[in-house]
């Protein structure tokens, strides 16, 4: 314990920079933990997909969305979700709603607006577009 006082009163800075990242490290885990909408990978999204007719969000720009999506996913812009503006996707709050972007760091806010919305399973795929592509699995292109 002496060790760590006197750590501490000669790197003064060092030691409020690690309790600072210790606290963000603590927040951010908690904050996923108590969160409805999970992460899931590519494996669960091809799933759910495919056996319970989930509908997949592409948070992207159109320019982007047209250059390869989702077979089937809707294109929506985050502050169209954020309005509540989310058009055809309204008639399918009973099914499970899978959120992308283009890496997975974006889709988060997006997914909690829908589940505010009334959206019953919503989810957000890791790594996003990148991932989906990195793996080879396939993308559709124009619309």
């Amino acid at each position: 314990m002496q060790e760590i006082m006197q750590f501490v009163s000669r790197h003064p800075v060092l030691s409020i920079a690690w309790i600072a990242l210790l606290v963000a490290v603590l927040f951010t885990t908690f904050k996923g933990l108590a969160s409805k909408v999970k992460v899931i990978t590519r494996g669960e999204a091809t799933r759910l997909i495919n056996k319970e007719d989930a509908v997949v969000v592409d948070l992207r720009q159109r320019d982007d969305f047209r250059k390869g999506h989702i077979a089937g996913s809707i294109n929506l812009l985050p502050a169209e979700v954020k309005a509540n503006n989310v058009g055809e996707l309204d008639k399918h709050k009973n099914k499970p709603v899978i959120v992308t972007d283009a890496s997975g760091m974006q889709a988060q806010e997006s997914a909690n607006a829908l589940l505010k919305a009334g959206f019953e399973q919503v989810y957000v795929l890791k790594e996003g577009i990148a991932g989906w592509s990195g793996e080879n699995l396939p993308l559709v292109r124009g619309k």
